[in-house]
């Protein structure tokens, strides 16, 4: 059967809250410092809207070592944002402007 279904978000990010212990050996995106990279990604969707970019809070994308990771679909891309100006150019080059931000793609490794 093929189902044709409507893209109800033209990019939807999930972004990895997950917070293990400190020391703990596989580390984690909010170890990491990653909670004001995504308080400012959810300020400059709030402040800009983009009724086609929605972000959801993410468990575990299991690449904890190459942390604070988000992945942007349905492109599959995989970014590891590390300041405030990584986020804007970001949301400004890939989710305005429709071209993602080669310097910040990551190809996770386990």
């Amino acid at each position: 059967m093929d189902l044709e279904l409507p893209m109800v978000f033209k990019y939807h990010v999930f972004a990895c809250f997950t917070k293990r212990p400190a020391g703990h050996p596989r580390g984690s995106c909010m170890e990491k410092n990653a909670q004001p990279l995504w308080d400012r990604l959810q300020q400059k969707l709030d402040a800009k809207p983009l009724p086609d970019v929605n972000m959801s809070a993410s468990g575990c994308l299991s690449f904890c070592r190459a942390g604070p990771l988000m992945v942007v679909y349905p492109e599959g891309i995989w970014y590891r944002p590390e300041t405030s100006d990584d986020i804007d150019e970001i949301v400004q080059s890939h989710f305005i402007e429709g071209k993602p931000v080669e310097r910040l793609i990551i190809i996770p490794q386990r």
